[in-house]
């Protein structure tokens, strides 16, 4: 299985790390390791490489059928799942590698970096670009956001990403995160929700 993810798919969370292009032409792809998925609520370990990990809270949508070179018309028949997941970034890595123009997925894909969470069918949720999703970190909500916002809707990722590479059954894409990301440490407790319904349970370590 593959992990894609998006950046800057959010104006207010691209206003918030500095950048000022927020009119995207053509969604910015990464890709994550299959080991850096973290699953089944197991914690998260601080990678000590880093000095600040930031959470990036995503909607996340599974791929159910091989595809390529997908019409955008006909991409909301490529996936049939979607959660609430975790984009771990490691900042200071991410922002060093940057300034000397250099690829960034050290600071991305490293092992556990991509943590998801129960996976809900899109029959039992409103439209995949009307969705409320949140996340609490110790009781206390620091992200939020609405799929309504994405600057390039999922039909539209699915579509671009699948010139470019084969989907498989299972595959996962990172939908990008809205404004709000911050920190972690040890002993934190994160808690994402989609529309109200908790799919997300871990702890920091």
């Amino acid at each position: 299985m593959k992990i894609f993810a998006v950046g800057c798919n959010y104006a207010e969370h691209n206003k918030e790390l500095g950048h000022t292009l927020l009119d995207i032409e053509e969604p910015v792809i990464f890709t994550k390791a299959d080991s850096a998925l973290l699953t089944g609520g197991k914690p998260f370990f601080v990678p000590a490489f880093t000095q600040r990990c930031d959470y990036e809270t995503e909607v996340v949508v599974r791929i159910c059928r091989l595809g390529r070179s997908i019409a955008q018309r006909w991409a909301h028949r490529y996936y049939d799942q979607v959660t609430v997941g975790i984009d771990f970034t490691a900042r200071d890595l991410q922002q060093r590698l940057r300034s000397q123009g250099l690829p960034w997925e050290l600071s991305k894909g490293f092992d556990g970096s991509a943590v998801v969470g129960e996976m809900v069918p899109l029959s039992s949720l409103p439209d995949i670009q009307d969705l409320h999703f949140h996340l609490d970190v110790n009781g206390q909500t620091v992200q939020s956001g609405h799929t309504a916002d994405m600057l390039h809707k999922v039909d539209e990722l699915v579509s671009y990403i699948s010139r470019f590479f084969t989907l498989k059954m299972g595959d996962l894409i990172y939908t990008g995160t809205p404004v709000g990301v911050g920190p972690v440490k040890e002993g934190d407790h994160l808690e994402g929700y989609l529309e109200g319904r908790k799919l997300l349970d871990f702890n920091v370590r």
